[in-house]
């Protein structure tokens, strides 16, 4: 039972991590340092897990889901999430001004009115929902009537706030809150760098990641993702009082009072003349901007005109968005080249002549495979359009096969590997095609270079450079060499000295501690991500229950889909696996969960034999994902209450279920409780 100063502690450590998050994931202006942040946050997981009945939805320890979703629930808006009008340039702005002019049941001729402009983040759309003051629902656009419920991934976006600053606000009943989510430029690059490192294709721009990443099953992976989100309109109800937001410069403002971050850069601007200018400012300007922004977005700033304009068929009469054309550039083909990745995949490449696109030189674009390349029916020495897909990852749009020289073959993928020689293949179904040769140099390179990365074994001190001059001197022809690797061995490399060549060989030694998931994910296993690896040990706690585990048995694990068990079974039959296995086996890595892992998996059996029945709106988990849940760790599931029944799990509006519950004495559980006595 939680004492009172639990109690009041708890409290203030939530208060005290909710403005400390406040402050740094909207504000970007943080009032203590991380180490302070994170014992706060250890102290408040410490105090909740003693005190599991103290748990509450909003709390900062509650942002990542405890196991992935089992689906996504259609659910329909409150508020239908209406597509805007594209202008894509002045001329068109003003026709939109004079349309609108034209409806409005008031003549507004002649008459300079506030607009609201504000920059277009090219990200994905979402809907949140706060009843007093707390997040219930986050849905995706969808068609803008119907969207997908993400809740368990929404709530792991940091600056998305778990309860609202409800300061003079109190009479609020119910808010909805309309904004986008995206990826700063920064972090996009970074995911990038990790997928092509692990063989992975890579994102074309932010939004399609932002999209793919909303939609993942698993939300630990969505909080890796590290998505923001800016908030630019909101919806309330349950309050008399409409003068509390007139227009929609005062909606942004009260916006970010109640905790949401909202991009800085909004203009209210006094005439259609002063929005061009903001627009042409911006053309530029965007260039040098940390997120995506394809365009403007104009709004009359008043609720009430907004309201009398109301809405066409599918768009508001009240807003547009003015669009900056895609930045394009013609270049010549220099030449094809074909890279070989980690995982053995070809990937082509236009090396093409200088050319200025977006800010940057761009000399290189990727091709994507053979269908791409028979799609454009791209040569060497074609001029070609290109253009950065997102303003990020150059690519090439189209041939201009009028300028196409006479002389020029269509170009074809190498049926060879063009650095170990051997054939390569593409199997049925698949676009790439690959070197399926372990011995190959280039995919040798990644796997060494994916073993060591920071997310794997995290080895300090080995980089691109080196791992390059160990595979071309022949000092490594499996990642299990590392380990053999001696100091006068490594000084004869370039720029390596005694004191170097010791650390490092300190440093890979030190590398055999890592955890059994790390080593799993490091062998580079195609579609198995960190969090992937760490489901799967967490059901296999050794390399000999997964060497023996039938494909549907990989497949049942939460979060490992069809094509990664396929994958995993695959690898771990193929021989020159297995004997890398025994050799890392034999070097003393970890490829077994720890005595206090298996310590932890043996209590939650305490599940098995016991019946429980779900009733009521749940928190964060739908009904469907609680039972999952309870079965996985060996409870049992019925519908109906009865002398039988150990637990009842308890959620809103529960009715007659919980009323006999009551009466026959059965413990009651929250979702919290609930999600405690899983994580034990």
């Amino acid at each position: 039972m939680s004492t009172q100063p639990e109690v009041k502690r708890i409290e203030e450590l939530r208060r005290l991590l909710q403005q400390a998050g406040y402050a740094y994931y909207v504000l970007d202006a943080p009032i203590m340092e991380d180490t302070v942040y994170d014992r706060l946050y250890r102290e408040l997981q410490e105090l909740e897990t003693q005190n599991p009945e103290l748990i509450t939805p909003d709390s900062p320890t509650q942002r990542v889901g405890d196991r992935p979703a089992t689906h996504f629930t259609s659910v329909r808006h409150n508020i239908p999430l209406y597509s805007l009008e594209n202008a894509f340039n002045i001329e068109e702005l003003q026709s939109w001004d004079q349309r609108w002019r034209r409806y409005s049941p008031i003549q507004y001729n002649n008459v300079e009115l506030e607009y609201v402009s504000e920059l277009k983040i090219d990200g994905a759309a979402l809907a949140l929902t706060y009843e007093n003051g707390f997040l219930v629902r986050g849905t995706t656009r969808g068609d803008g009537v119907m969207g997908e419920d993400i809740t368990q991934n929404v709530r792991t976006i940091r600056s998305i706030p778990l309860r609202l600053n409800f300061d003079g606000l109190e009479n609020i009943a119910k808010v909805e809150v309309r904004g986008e989510a995206f990826l700063p430029l920064q972090v996009f690059k970074e995911i990038n760098e990790k997928r092509q490192k692990a063989g992975e294709q890579l994102f074309a721009n932010p939004r399609n990641a932002v999209a793919g990443t909303l939609r993942q099953l698993d939300s630990r992976i969505v909080a890796q993702r590290q998505l923001d989100f800016f908030a630019y309109t909101l919806h309330i109800t349950g309050l008399d009082d409409s003068s509390i937001a007139n227009t929609q410069w005062e909606a942004l403002e009260l916006l970010q009072k109640m905790g949401f971050r909202v991009d800085t850069n909004h203009k209210l601007c006094h005439s259609i003349a002063e929005v061009a200018e903001y627009y042409q400012y911006w053309d530029t300007e965007r260039l040098n901007s940390p997120y995506m922004t394809d365009g403007v977005v104009v709004k009359l700033n008043t609720f009430r005109l907004q309201e009398q304009l109301g809405f066409t068929q599918k768009f508001p009469r009240w807003a547009i968005a003015l669009k900056y054309p895609a930045e394009e550039a013609p270049t010549r083909v220099e030449k094809i080249t074909v890279n070989v990745g980690r995982t053995g995949a070809l990937t082509p490449l236009a090396e093409m002549l200088p050319v200025q696109l977006a800010g940057t030189t761009v000399s290189r674009a990727t091709l994507h495979n053979s269908d791409r390349i028979e799609q454009l029916d791209i040569r060497i020495g074609d001029t070609v359009i290109v253009r950065k897909a997102g303003e990020i990852i150059p690519e090439v749009v189209r041939v201009i096969k009028e300028l196409r020289p006479a002389d020029t073959q269509p170009f074809i993928m190498p049926s060879h590997c063009p650095v170990c020689g051997q054939q390569v293949v593409r199997e049925t179904g698949e676009a790439v095609t690959r070197c399926v040769n372990s011995s190959c140099a280039a995919i040798l390179k990644g796997e060494v270079e994916h073993w060591v990365s920071r997310d794997a074994l995290d080895i300090k001190g080995v980089g691109e450079k080196l791992v390059y001059q160990l595979v071309d001197k022949g000092f490594v022809h499996s990642i299990a060499d590392l380990y053999e690797l001696k100091t006068d061995k490594l000084c004869a490399l370039e720029r390596m000295g005694q004191k170097s060549a010791e650390k490092l060989v300190k440093a890979i030694a030190q590398s055999k501690t890592q955890p059994w998931s790390r080593v799993l994910y490091g062998l580079g296993i195609r579609h198995v991500g960190s969090v992937n690896a760490q489901l799967l040990t967490e059901k296999f706690t050794t390399v000999e229950e997964l060497t023996a585990a039938r494909q549907s048995d990989i497949a049942g694990v939460y979060g490992i889909g069809a094509e990664i068990a396929q994958s995993v079974y695959q690898w771990f039959r193929t021989p020159a696996n297995q004997t890398l296995i025994s050799r890392i086996q034999t070097i003393g890595l970890q490829l077994a969960n720890s005595t206090e892992t298996k310590a932890v998996e043996k209590i939650n059996q305490n599940f098995a034999g016991k019946t429980f029945v779900v009733t009521g709106t749940l928190p964060t988990l739908k009904r469907d994902e609680a039972k999952a849940l309870i079965q996985k760790a060996g409870g049992k599931i019925t519908d109906s209450v009865s002398k039988k029944t150990d637990f009842l799990v308890v959620g809103a509006d529960a009715g007659s279920k919980l009323e006999k519950a009551q009466n026959l004495g059965i413990s009651q559980l929250t979702e919290a409780q609930l999600l405690t006595m899983l994580a034990e």
